[in-house]
């Protein structure tokens, strides 16, 4: 008899194994990204906005389903396996950028960065992830919010660009002002973020050794 209870409660377990969902599977690497999570976040906050019919304060309802657009392709290009973005340099000068902090494996994420430099002409590396760039305190950029409109930018801060994005930097031949070819950006001043946001100028930034990793020519 205790046999047969024992076949039963075998054969029970195995049962489940095969039709039960793998709970104790690990989720998808990306799903441990802060900037997965927050983006999967604000999605879920533009939609709740969205079905509530509530006003977000400087949104319209059309700017609101843009944004939500534009979020939802860059979560899927999270999901696709794209977790870094590029950026090229076409400034005409050196330019500083926010990368992956030294020391970090490849299963680490962190909300942190790094400065480095990338020369003009210069693409930095497939898969390492251009964070962003720094811009010095006396050169302004012509940036695109979220919403999709453009913004000029004073400089002494950081300005993140979203992951999966190919950002290409130029310098207009007209102005001299920098613009991005990118939209949903975000742009952060000293102590906004857990990143080195220095107080200094283009020819500070011209005079560092390039250091950012780049695709060989």
């Amino acid at each position: 008899m205790k046999t047969c209870k024992y076949f039963l409660m075998l054969a029970l377990l195995l049962v489940n194994l095969v039709i039960a969902p793998p709970s104790f599977a690990d989720r998808p690497k990306f799903t441990k990204n802060p900037d997965y999570v927050a983006l999967t976040k604000e999605i879920e906050r533009l939609q709740t906005v969205k079905k509530t019919q509530s006003q977000l304060e400087g949104y319209t309802p059309e700017q609101i389903d843009k944004a939500i657009d534009e979020l939802t392709l860059e979560k899927y290009v999270f999901e696709s396996g794209v977790d870094w973005g590029q950026c090229t340099n076409k400034t005409g000068k050196t330019i500083a950028v926010y990368g992956p902090e030294p020391g970090l494996d490849d299963d680490e994420y962190s909300q942190g960065a790094a400065l480095y430099f990338l020369a003009n002409g210069q693409t930095t590396e497939d898969r390492w992830n251009c964070k962003g760039i720094y811009l010095p305190n006396d050169v302004k950029v012509t940036a695109l919010s979220q919403d999709g409109q453009t913004q000029e930018v004073a400089g002494g801060v950081a300005i993140k660009i979203p992951i999966g994005a190919n950002l290409v930097l130029r310098a207009n031949p007209d102005t001299g002002v920098l613009e991005f070819n990118q939209a949903g950006t975000k742009i952060f001043k000293s102590g906004d973020v857990n990143w080195f946001i220095p107080n200094v100028s283009q020819a500070i930034v011209d005079a560092r050794v390039t250091n950012a990793p780049t695709n060989k020519a």
